[in-house]
């Protein structure tokens, strides 16, 4: 692993696996609709939530998908890795105050083009609430050497 880089695409085997966790606060859920411009009173408004089928509030589906970028970025392959795409469902609400944990699995990778398929998955207390697949691009010991 490299410290400044993460895991360069060399480094990278199918089955590796790192998790980041993350508690979604009030605070989260009112910066990201202002970030956003998505003002849903789902999300921001718990005398309207409460009327809903989920019988009140619950964080934005992206902010809580969000949370699978940072363990792209974070844990693996890590800092210096470009998102490329990501396939998303979303399964369950995520309310406030809950502990997002996102896994990401290298499920294949491709060396032509130094890309890694990763599956994709949020839980929280054990349920699945977001899962998916995304690819991505690490950095590349060959290409510093080029």
């Amino acid at each position: 692993m490299n410290q400044m880089n993460g895991y360069d695409y060399e480094d990278l085997k199918p089955g590796m696996s790192a998790t980041f966790a993350k508690t979604i606060t009030e605070a989260d859920i009112v910066l990201f609709a202002a970030a956003s411009g998505d003002n849903n009173a789902m999300h921001i408004n718990e005398e309207f939530a409460s009327t809903t089928q989920f019988g009140g509030r619950i964080a934005h589906g992206m902010l809580t998908a969000s949370v699978i970028s940072a363990a792209i970025a974070g844990r693996l392959p890590g800092p210096g890795t470009v998102y490329l795409s990501q396939n998303i469902r979303f399964r369950a609400p995520v309310r406030p105050g809950d502990t997002v944990h996102a896994t990401v699995s290298i499920t294949e990778l491709y060396p032509d083009r130094r890309r890694v398929s990763l599956s994709t998955v949020c839980t929280v207390n054990g349920k699945v609430v977001v899962d998916g697949d995304a690819m991505v691009m690490p950095t590349s010991s060959q290409v510093r050497e080029e």
